[in-house]
C-alpha cells in the first residue's frame, strides 16, 4: 500500500496567494480584484508587485463580479477574491447573468469554504457553494486538497478560457502532494490503489481519506483513494474504472450531501454502473461555531467517519 507523509501544514488559501503572485510575474493579462479581504485571501504580494493590476472594490461583491466580467472584454484575466459565502451566495445573480451566461473568462476564487472556517459560525460556513456553481452552464468547479495543489490549480486556470470557481480554505492542513506539480483540469488522481472499496474525496477530505485507508488497511481492507480536485467536469472514467474493480464507493466532501460531489458521482453511477454508495458530507444542515477539528468530528467529516462509511458500503455489495 502506498503511504503519504507530510513535514508541514499550510493553509490552502496561501497556495492561492502563491499561485496568484507567480501569475503576476509571468502573465501580464492577469488582474486581481478583492472585496476588502486582501490579507485573508493572501493577495498582498500580487497587490504590492502589481498595483496597476489590482482593484480593491471594498465590501461590494456584486460590483466586483460585474467589473471582472467587463475586464474580460478587454482581454484581461480577472481573479476575484473573497470568502466562499460572499463569492457565491451573495452574488449568484451577477455570476449567472454576467459571467456564466456569456462564458466570460472570470476566475472566482473563494476562500474560507466549508465548516473549517470554524469559529465564525454558520453565517459564514457555506456548505452549498459547490452545488450553486456546478449547476451553472459553462462553469468549471475546482476544489484542491493542499497548498501545493492549490498553487498549481491557481496557475492552471489562468490558461483555461472560461469561467472557473476555485474553492479553498482557511485552516492549515497537511502538505502531501508534489511541489511544482502539473495540474490537469478534470483529471482525477489515484492516490492509493485498492480492491475492496473506492473512496473518492475532494478538498480537505482527501487527507482524511488517506488516513482512513491506513486504518482500513490495518483491518485487512484494501481501499482505493482517488483525489477528485475537479468536480466539474468530473472524471467519469476514473470513477467507473475504480468501481468496476471494488464494487462499492464512498464520496467525501466538506459540503452538503445535496448538490455536491456525491450527487455528481451518483449520477455517473446511475447512468453507467449502479453501485452501492455512501456519503461523507453534511446532512442538509447549517454549521455552527467551533474549532475546525471539533466541527469535522461532530458533522462526520473525518477519517473515522470515512472508515465507518466504507464498511457500510462494502456490506451492501
Amino acid at each position: 500500500m502506498k503511504t503519504y507523509t507530510y513535514t508541514e501544514k499550510k493553509d490552502t488559501r496561501s497556495g492561492f496567494g502563491a499561485g496568484l503572485t507567480e501569475l503576476g510575474r509571468t502573465n501580464p493579462n492577469v488582474v486581481a480584484l478583492c472585496a476588502d479581504l486582501i490579507g485573508s485571501l493572501k493577495m498582498d504580494d500580487f497587490k504590492n508587485e502589481n498595483p496597476d493590476r489590482f482593484f480593491q472594490v471594498g465590501i461590494a461583491e456584486a460590483n466586483m463580479i460585474g467589473i471582472a466580467a467587463g475586464l474580460t472584454i478587454g482581454g484581461k484575466i480577472p481573479f476575484t477574491g473573497t470568502f466562499a459565502n460572499f463569492s457565491t451566495g451573495r452574488v449568484y445573480d451577477q455570476i449567472r447573468q454576467s459571467v456564466a451566461y456569456s462564458g466570460k473568462n472570470v476566475k472566482i476564487c473563494a476562500s474560507h469554504a466549508g465548516l473549517t472556517l470554524g469559529e465564525d459560525g454558520a453565517t459564514h460556513q457555506i456548505l452549498e457553494d459547490i452545488g450553486l456553481m456546478k449547476m451553472l452552464p459553462h462553469m468549471v468547479v475546482i476544489n484542491p486538497c493542499d497548498y501545493n495543489q492549490t498553487k498549481a490549480a491557481t496557475m492552471a486556470i489562468a490558461e483555461y478560457d472560461g469561467p472557473v470557481y476555485l474553492r479553498f480554505g482557511r485552516p492549515k492542513v497537511p502538505v502531501f502532494t508534489p511541489e511544482n506539480q502539473k495540474f490537469e483540469i478534470g483529471k482525477a488522481i489515484q492516490m492509493i490503489e485498492g480492491t475492496d472499496v473506492t473512496i473518492v474525496a475532494t478538498g480537505h477530505l482527501v487527507w482524511e481519506a488517506i488516513e482512513a485507508s491506513k486504518a482500513l488497511h490495518e483491518e485487512g481492507i484494501s481501499a482505493e483513494v482517488i483525489n477528485i480536485h475537479t468536480i466539474k467536469p468530473l472524471d467519469d472514467k476514473a470513477i467507473l474504472k475504480s468501481v468496476s474493480k471494488t464494487g462499492c464507493i464512498v464520496t467525501c466532501e466538506e459540503h452538503n450531501h445535496l448538490g455536491g460531489l456525491g450527487e455528481s458521482v451518483a449520477r455517473v453511477l446511475a447512468q453507467n454502473s449502479p453501485t452501492p454508495q455512501e456519503f461523507v458530507a453534511t446532512n442538509d444542515t447549517f454549521g455552527e461555531s467551533g474549532t475546525p477539528a471539533q466541527l469535522m468530528e461532530k458533522y462526520g467529516l473525518d477519517s473515522k467517519a470515512i472508515v465507518a462509511k466504507s464498511k457500510a458500503a462494502m456490506a451492501r455489495k
